[in-house]
């Protein structure tokens, strides 16, 4: 048994009960630590924030006013905040000390701080991650992205903050982590990003965005595995999130060097660290290229599909006349019949299917 492995059993046979952290354990935690921690993020259920309010109360920690949060308090080294999402976030420099002292005995009532890649020696594969940006949104064309990372490029990324790019609201801080992800010693990344018209024209081809996407994650899967000779070692699967109720619909699109690979589907699939990188570096690409378009036409094209997409679509008709939407916009949504005056289809009810 190596000595690690032999340190593990020693840090889990010794007494961990939640309100008993030994120096052992504690040990064990800063031994597999590369570096400190200086931000956390989970979810809580109510009971859980209502105990965490309490704790945070206790000690006296200072509340502050945070957009958007049930509750915020500040030390003189950690902040943490508390959304009406459900999400938690722990930032500072006594991060790693709130987490494994108050956080996991007093709260989670689970030990995992500092050691995750031994409870889950699996986070440390060397592995492809793939995600999309732009699917939902009318303006602007769809990106897709994919990330190789391997053990060395995980440690690098301990304290950047690589998380799913759909809670990063920063346009800003999207595009500062895309540059240090890009930039990261053993990264090997892809994009593929489809424009509105290319976009459109596959979409009258194949009437389905599922097939589009799976086509598309197929494409970065295949151009990632082209540069295998940069990945060391050679990834050991692929991981996407299923968007499609048929697995089947990215597995049958993969070309040859992706069917030599095992391709994960899954749901929230953003958890995993080179999904979460890849989501970055489509949303970075979305948001470069929609930027290009407004810069084109000169007006503002709204993210997503609301009142105020419907707005900018029927303002860009009058301004350069329907047959220039398909230059910017994806004609399947219907706020492209709403921009024109044309009737909407009747909308048909969701049924899963028995």
């Amino acid at each position: 048994m190596t000595a690690t492995k032999k340190l593990f059993r020693l840090a889990h046979s010794a007494d961990s009960t939640p309100n008993s952290l030994c120096p052992l354990r504690s040990f064990a935690v800063n031994f597999f630590r590369v570096k400190p921690l200086t931000i956390h993020t989970c979810k809580l259920t109510d009971e859980q924030a209502s105990a965490l309010l309490a704790a945070l109360q206790a000690r006296n920690w200072k509340p502050r006013e945070v957009p958007y949060a049930r509750f915020a308090f500040e030390s003189d080294k950690t902040n943490i905040v508390f959304y009406e999402s459900g999400k938690l976030v722990v930032q500072g420099k006594g991060t790693a000390e709130f987490v494994e002292f108050v956080l996991e005995p007093e709260i989670l009532k689970e030990v995992k701080l500092g050691y995750e890649t031994i409870l889950n020696p699996d986070l440390l594969l060397p592995r492809i991650g793939v995600d999309e940006s732009g699917k939902g949104d009318f303006f602007g064309p769809l990106s897709i992205a994919g990330v190789y990372v391997n053990e060395s490029v995980i440690n690098a990324w301990k304290e950047i903050g690589i998380r799913d790019s759909k809670n990063i609201s920063s346009d800003k801080k999207i595009a500062e982590l895309a540059e240090k992800i890009r930039n990261t010693p053993g990264c090997v990344t892809d994009c593929v990003v489809v424009g509105n018209e290319a976009y459109n024209r596959l979409y009258t081809k194949m009437r389905s965005v599922n097939t589009l996407l799976a086509w598309g994650h197929a494409r970065v899967i295949e151009n990632l595995l082209g540069k295998r000779y940069q990945m060391n070692p050679p990834p050991v699967k692929a991981i996407s999130d299923q968007f499609a109720a048929n697995k089947a619909t990215v597995a049958n699109a993969l070309m040859n060097l992706g069917r030599e690979i095992e391709l994960v589907q899954k749901h929230r699939a953003e958890e995993d660290l080179a999904v979460a990188a890849a989501s970055i570096l489509a949303r970075d690409e979305f948001v470069t290229r929609l930027g290009a378009l407004e810069k084109q036409f000169e007006m503002k094209l709204p993210r997503g599909a609301s009142a105020m997409v419907d707005a900018a679509a029927k303002e860009f008709i009058a301004r350069y006349g329907a047959e220039n939407l398909p230059k910017v916009a994806k004609t399947h949504f219907r706020t492209a019949l709403r921009a024109q005056g044309l009737p909407e289809p009747p909308k048909v009810e969701w049924r899963k299917r028995g």
